[in-house]
């Protein structure tokens, strides 16, 4: 079959095209790979909040001295610094049960100013002790609420000596005012207290200043009140001076072990204030103020260094 010049054009024109689409196929270079795009690292994870350490206060004994103890509590107080639990030994068990039952420092500062010593003070002569103590338990049971030491706002622990053996009882439970009242029995001062069939005397006997029951509670951090008498080597001819230089000496000894275990120990300067002088309240209540003001730095670093 003879082509006509028409077809022989149009088969040359396709030839001619599939010619030049053969050729730019030829030329193509290869495609570039395009790289992924860069995966960016997850965020780091937000700090974790530091937790404070568990604070604790343990308040020494100290009698009249005892009133320190409220104005540590105030300027702790005034600078947001709040102890979760508090251990006590004779006077400063007092202070303690108050202080862990509600009471805030102006609150105490209050009870210092009203309290009527001589409330506190039922003769028991003659006998074991000048004094029952009764009336202390009544007065302490008042301030308290009649809450039990197992239902007060801070977890509590008060120190007293069992008379039989010596030995050191931490009161976790039960009536606070005879826990108090144990703890205060000075003896020669105080009849002894009989608990559960047992006699308990003075927590000072054992544990001047509860260092060591603070961190038993469950203390990270502990801040310690020494207002112990130090030995003044003053004239000793009266029984009662005699037994108080007698306590003075023992403390200082056992004051010597257990405050090692302290972070903070505050001493308020009590010079001239003897624990049987109550006129001096306000003096001694200034200087537990004093003493605190001038720990606080110290105070503030430990309870950074401590945080979790």
């Amino acid at each position: 079959m003879t082509e006509t010049p028409d077809r022989q054009r149009r088969l040359g024109l396709q030839w001619a095209a599939l010619a030049v689409l053969g050729g730019l196929a030829g030329c193509q270079t290869a495609p570039v790979p395009v790289p992924p795009a860069p995966v960016s690292p997850p965020p780091p994870p937000p700090p974790r909040a530091l937790r404070p350490p568990v604070l604790g206060l343990a308040l020494g004994g100290g009698a009249a001295r005892g009133f320190a103890h409220i104005g540590v509590i105030q300027v702790l107080e005034e600078h947001g610094i709040r102890p979760q639990l508090v251990a006590g030994t004779s006077a400063g068990s007092l202070v303690a049960a108050l202080y862990a039952s509600g009471h805030s420092g102006a609150d105490l500062g209050r009870l210092a100013q009203g309290m009527d010593e001589s409330a506190l003070t039922d003769w028991a002569f003659p006998g074991r002790g000048v004094l029952k103590g009764e009336a202390l338990a009544v007065y302490v049971r008042k301030q308290t609420g009649g809450l039990p030491i197992e239902q007060m706002k801070l977890p509590l622990g008060i120190v007293a000596t069992d008379l039989a053996d010596g030995q050191p009882i931490l009161f976790r439970r039960g009536d606070v005012g005879s826990a108090v009242r144990a703890s205060s029995a000075v003896p020669a001062v105080f009849q002894p207290v009989r608990l559960n069939g047992r006699e308990y005397v003075d927590g000072g006997l054992v544990s001047p200043v509860p260092v060591r029951y603070a961190r038993e509670m469950g203390a990270e951090m502990v801040i310690a009140v020494d207002i112990s008498t130090p030995p003044d080597g003053g004239a000793t001819g009266d029984a009662l001076r005699l037994l108080l230089q007698t306590f003075s000496i023992m403390g200082r000894s056992i004051n010597q072990w257990e405050l090692k275990d302290a972070d903070v120990v505050l001493r308020p300067t009590l010079n001239g204030v003897a624990g049987t002088d109550f006129t001096a309240r306000l003096k001694a209540l200034k200087a537990g103020r004093e003493a605190a003001q001038a720990m606080l730095p110290a105070i503030r670093q430990k309870l950074a260094a401590l945080a979790r």
